[in-house]
């Protein structure tokens, strides 16, 4: 049985993969990106998907979902961000949270009506480690995927009497990318020569985590593949089931 799957952020890394990925087992798979360029340069390599520009957090992309059936929404979409709290602006917090988590939220609100009628459907939220684990850099980014948490546990009780089944995926460190340029780049406001010495540090040791050893994303697009065909689900899918262990995140700080 096809499943018709609507992806956002799918552009590259995980989304890209998945998309891909899905099309190849047969399903019709609508894969969106945040810029008609990206969307082209996609339709282009893989003219077996269907592809749109659809920037999250604009609600004239977001009304496009009308015109499509969508069985399982993957909301792939993301920012990264990090930075003391101390001194972070916080309009580069709101506009994370603004992609992150109003985003992800108006795109499930926003395929859910169709859900209701069917009385079936599925919403995987792509959080991370940082999702339920917080350290020192990194808080802007987490603070946003523990929201994430708290938006598919909430959903997930709230619609499964609807026939609507929600669950997350919850990443460790994976190759795509994505954490290469968000620790690289905390942005233009963040000066190191007036950081403090251990917010210096903290961002290295930050560094070091996410980026050494990073594992293969293909890993993450198999587990999110096979939650879109899953009878069931659970709420929470670590990627490795063991990655809180591996990267000793498992005991208390």
């Amino acid at each position: 049985m096809t499943t018709s799957v609507l992806i956002t952020g799918a552009g590259s890394g995980f989304g890209r993969g998945v998309a891909v990925e899905l099309a190849r087992r047969g399903h019709p798979v609508i894969a969106t990106t945040v810029s008609q360029a990206e969307a082209d340069e996609l339709a282009t390599a893989h003219p077996e998907l269907t592809t749109a520009k659809l920037d999250i957090t604009d609600p004239d992309d977001r009304r496009k979902v009308g015109q499509w059936r969508v069985d399982v929404l993957v909301n792939n979409a993301g920012l990264g961000q990090v930075g003391p709290l101390r001194s972070i602006p916080l309009d580069r917090v709101r506009r994370v949270f603004e992609t992150n988590v109003f985003g992800t939220l108006a795109m499930s609100q926003a395929v859910i009506p169709q859900m209701f009628e069917r009385g079936s459907g599925r919403i995987l939220i792509l959080s991370s480690i940082a999702g339920v684990v917080a350290g020192p850099m990194t808080g802007p980014y987490s603070m946003t995927k523990h929201a994430l948490q708290a938006m598919g546990s909430a959903m997930r009780a709230e619609l499964a009497p609807a026939g609507i089944d929600v669950a997350l995926v919850n990443p460790g460190p994976f190759a795509t990318g994505f954490n290469d340029r968000m620790i690289e780049d905390p942005g233009e406001w963040f000066d190191r020569d007036a950081a403090r010495p251990e917010e210096l540090e903290f961002l290295e040791r930050a560094r070091q985590r996410i980026t050494t050893n990073q594992l293969d994303p293909a890993e993450v697009v198999g587990v999110i593949a096979d939650l879109v065909e899953a009878d069931e689900t659970q709420l929470i899918n670590f990627v490795p089931p063991d990655v809180l262990a591996r990267m000793g995140l498992d005991k208390p700080h």
